[in-house]
């Protein structure tokens, strides 16, 4: 790993600590280290989660009462840049993404440091339709919101994030706690010139999985997030052209 990037593990838990061991222990094989984030998980998830982090040489940080995605990840991150690292790979705890393929993102977090590296999930026959189909609800949108389709997708959870923008955006505003977090993260740090790398990954819907998605309530808050985003992107519209424009007449003399 490059001396300039040091990268930890970021795996947000609710009640589904029965399902992260697997991929916790695979991250480690690969000398990643990790921090759990127990988000206000029950009694028997906290002593889970407790074991794994001993049993793994795990970092494991707690928030109660449950305060949703988005809170579970900043908090591992502001917990992983005081422990002096400089990258968080965020990944799902319940085994949809492809652990072996965390190496290969990390490299691509050496090579662009300043960049947020993301999945663009390859789906197999067990992600439901429903699910696959909505999802490009919320690309349109995105494309919208930045004027730009330098996002591919922004809900994979699988990613490596720079700590020192993140965390800067999360001082300067009140980022989306819940399952918003995803794509308003990636939106807002698009408007603020930080690059995003897109490489595929394998991502499986387990059969024992266990979603969090609350269908009404997370429904309406991304419809909030996308409305404010929106709005968003109106008024920054003469920073976001300009800097398009900036970018082609960059790309324009490297071609010459």
């Amino acid at each position: 790993m490059s001396d300039s990037v040091r990268v930890c593990a970021v795996i947000p838990v609710y009640n589904h600590a029965h399902l992260v061991g697997d991929t916790l222990r695979a991250l480690r094989a690969q000398g990643i280290d990790c921090v759990l984030v127990n988000d206000g998980g029950d009694e028997q998830a906290t002593q889970t989660l407790r074991a794994l982090a001993s049993e793994t040489d795990s970092d494991l940080v707690e928030q109660f009462p449950n305060g949703g995605k988005g809170r579970a990840v900043l908090l591992g991150m502001h917990h992983g840049l005081g422990r002096g690292y400089t990258h968080a790979l965020q990944i799902d705890a319940d085994g949809q993404h492809e652990v072996s393929d965390a190496r290969g993102l990390i490299q691509l977090a050496e090579q662009h440091s300043e960049a947020v590296i993301t999945g663009i999930p390859r789906y197999d026959e067990s992600v439901p339709r429903h699910r696959y189909y909505s999802r490009y609800l919320t690309h349109v949108w995105v494309w919208i919101e930045t004027l730009s389709f330098e996002i591919k997708d922004s809900m994979c959870g699988f990613r490596v994030y720079p700590l020192a923008p993140v965390m800067q955006l999360a001082r300067d505003v009140s980022l989306g706690g819940r399952m918003d977090f995803d794509t308003e993260v990636l939106v807002r740090l698009h408007w603020r010139g930080v690059r995003v790398v897109s490489v595929p990954t394998r991502v499986v819907y387990p059969a024992n999985g266990v979603s969090n998605f609350r269908l009404w309530g997370d429904n309406v808050v991304i419809s909030w997030m996308h409305t404010k985003l929106v709005l968003g992107m109106l008024i920054r519209l003469p920073v976001i052209i300009g800097r398009r424009l900036t970018r082609l007449r960059e790309s324009r003399r490297g071609r010459e």
